[in-house]
């Protein structure tokens, strides 16, 4: 089986919706998907995801299952730099949540007492729990920490979703804590994540992150990518310092 995680084209976070850079990003993605073999689309139920995944669903005159779940993941947090602030998971200074090794723990991380007010871990129970109803109708039911292959196939799954829940998903199937992947990986809009099925053997799969993040359609096009996915990387280049 094979997972496309699909970032949200650059977004017009006002309007949830698309700029239009990101309608320009969105069109390009739907000439790399639409030449795939997907067998099922799904998409987040905010505006700026489905607007990026219409161009493809277009082309290849398909339709997408809408999920609540696959919306940016939530709720907000404190932040203890920004003064109690209400913020997303996604967005801790280092200095500051590198300050709790629990939150580096597959076991621990929830127990942050940030998350744990926020009540993070039983929104991250609820994203997982869907996602792994749709694995086990595609025939991966979870076992554990690992899956077993009730019916293996070559499925492809396309999801249309956003940075922080796709992380949340990868961690899942990696079995690390999302901040890990929230604070270490970066996905640019209209960046594809590509993750398939492993079965060394009968029966007992695993996943793998092929790629994450890729962005080749735009580059192949002569797009720039949106600098959305991260902050710079020079304090004194001033762009995206907080």
């Amino acid at each position: 089986m094979k997972l496309l995680f699909i970032r949200h084209g650059d977004p017009d976070y006002e309007r949830d919706w698309l700029t239009d850079k990101g309608q320009r990003e969105a069109e390009l993605l739907s000439l790399r998907l639409s030449k795939m073999d997907i067998t099922d689309f799904y998409v987040s139920t905010m505006g700026r995801a489905r607007a990026t995944s219409l161009p493809t669903l277009d082309k290849m005159k398909r339709e997408a299952t809408p999920c609540d779940w696959l919306r940016e993941f939530g709720p907000a947090v404190e932040r203890q730099d920004r003064n109690m602030r209400p913020g997303v998971a996604w967005d801790w200074l280092p200095q500051d949540w590198l300050k709790d090794e629990r939150l580096l723990a597959r076991d621990l991380w929830a127990e942050n007492e940030v998350f744990r007010a926020a009540g993070i871990k039983e929104s991250y129970e609820r994203v997982t729990r869907e996602f792994d109803a749709v694995l086990a109708e595609h025939g991966y039911v979870r076992n554990g920490l690992y899956y077993n292959a009730v019916s293996p196939n070559t499925d492809t799954l396309a999801f249309f979703c956003h940075f922080g829940v796709t992380c949340v998903l990868l961690s899942h199937l990696m079995n690390v804590s999302p901040m890990i992947l929230w604070h270490g990986t970066a996905m640019a809009p209209s960046s594809v994540t590509t993750v398939y099925s492993e079965e060394r053997r009968p029966g007992i799969a695993s996943f793998r992150a092929a790629a994450i993040g890729d962005i080749s359609h735009l580059y192949s096009a002569g797009e720039e990518p949106s600098f959305s996915a991260r902050f710079c990387e020079v304090y004194g280049n001033g762009d995206r310092i907080d």
